[in-house]
């Protein structure tokens, strides 16, 4: 009797405090705040949705799909977001040629037009007219006026970020291809020397340099995408060494160091081979006798650190200094290219870091973020 008792009083109390719990709990949990800021964040959001479709460009695709968000912004009933010539996406009952002298208005302009139930206000990128939205309603009030004016100019700054994002590629593919204009042609005619001379005395290590060469320019000249993973950089990497060491012997030693974390790594396409090539060129070429390079991959906890290293002739850092602010083309093979994709891609605390002096050798490290909103993963 006494231990039901006591089981009794034990439910009691259990069901006591788990009602006090969860009624401590519920006056703890945070407020969702005001009207007004309900409000705000719902308007915030719905921003949020539009914005990767704006960042896309202007097109019929991203007017689409940012259509229906623009117009929950601004509560009307009909609805088109435009270029300079015709709607991109419309919704609503309204024929667009109703408007059409409105649109003309506003674009010439660059202000907001409003005229009985129509407001049109222009999209612009850099000061440049692009496109318009166009609104019909019962009454085109100044508050509806005010709110289409400040909706188009978020707008625009979404497309001038697209506009950034291109011009950011187009300046990434020329430098590349600039890049690979400046793969040696010393190098491609030793390395088919090297190869030629295997022919006759070992077949079958002349067969298996070929194929390392073949793969090595395969990668150097592909044609499709500004990234890599630094997994396949490295592949690339140990294709032109192993045909540098074909000619030149034992001369030349490769120390490599590469933390299996950072394989999967996302950087630049070509920004560390050309850092190599130029170790061995200006490292070993340059003078006589043995020649280390050493290449260093390493985790450092955001951020991958990586380090191409010679003990060869070094150079005059204000040489070097000059490469990087483009006053010399003779100092490094794409020393200034990588440096200027680092930058671009990442920010300029990421351009590369020259460490050398004659004499002394020379080592070059640079930065890669394992995470960077500029950059998608490879897959």
């Amino acid at each position: 009797m006494d231990n039901l008792l006591t089981a009794i009083i034990a439910a009691v109390a259990l069901v006591a405090v788990a009602g006090f719990a969860r009624w401590w709990l519920l006056s703890r949990r945070p407020s969702l705040g005001t009207a007004e800021d309900r409000a705000t964040y719902e308007t915030l959001h719905t921003a949020a949705l539009a914005a990767p479709a704006l960042r896309r460009g202007l097109d019929a695709e991203s007017a689409a799909s940012a259509l229906p968000h623009v117009r929950t912004l601004l509560g009307v009933r009909t609805i088109a977001i435009t270029d300079t010539r015709q709607p991109l996406a419309w919704d609503g009952p309204v024929d667009p040629e109703d408007v059409a002298d409105l649109m003309s208005a506003a674009m010439d302009g660059g202000t907001t037009q409003a005229s009985g139930r129509a407001i049109v206000a222009p999209l612009a990128v850099e000061g440049v007219v692009i496109g318009s939205i166009v609104i019909l309603t019962d009454e085109a009030s100044a508050g509806l006026v005010r709110a289409t004016t400040e909706v188009a100019r978020w707008m625009s700054s979404q497309l001038e970020l697209a506009e950034l994002a291109a011009s950011r590629t187009a300046l990434m593919e020329a430098e590349l291809r600039a890049l690979r204009a400046q793969i040696s042609p010393h190098f491609i005619y030793n390395s088919l020397g090297a190869i030629a001379s295997f022919v006759r005395t070992d077949p079958e290590r002349a067969r298996e340099l070929l194929l390392e060469f073949a793969d090595f320019t395969r990668y150097s000249f592909r044609q499709h995408g500004e990234f890599t993973t630094l997994a396949e950089e490295l592949r690339s990497i140990e294709r032109y060494l192993v045909l540098e060491k074909a000619r030149f012997g034992d001369r030349l030693r490769v120390v490599t160091l590469i933390a299996p974390e950072v394989l999967s790594v996302t950087l630049p396409f070509l920004s560390v081979q050309p850092l190599v090539e130029n170790a061995v060129r200006h490292g070993l070429e340059s003078r006589a006798g043995d020649g280390t390079i050493s290449v260093t991959a390493l985790d450092a906890g955001n951020e991958c650190l990586i380090t191409i290293e010679d003990d060869g002739a070094g150079v005059d850092p204000e040489v070097v200094r000059a490469a990087l602010s483009g006053g010399s083309a003779s100092a490094s093979v794409g020393l200034a290219n990588v440096d200027e994709r680092m930058r671009t891609v990442y920010g300029n605390q990421y351009g590369i870091v020259v460490e050398t002096a004659p004499g002394h050798g020379t080592k070059v490290s640079l930065r890669v973020p394992k995470f960077s909103p500029a950059v998608d993963p490879v897959p």
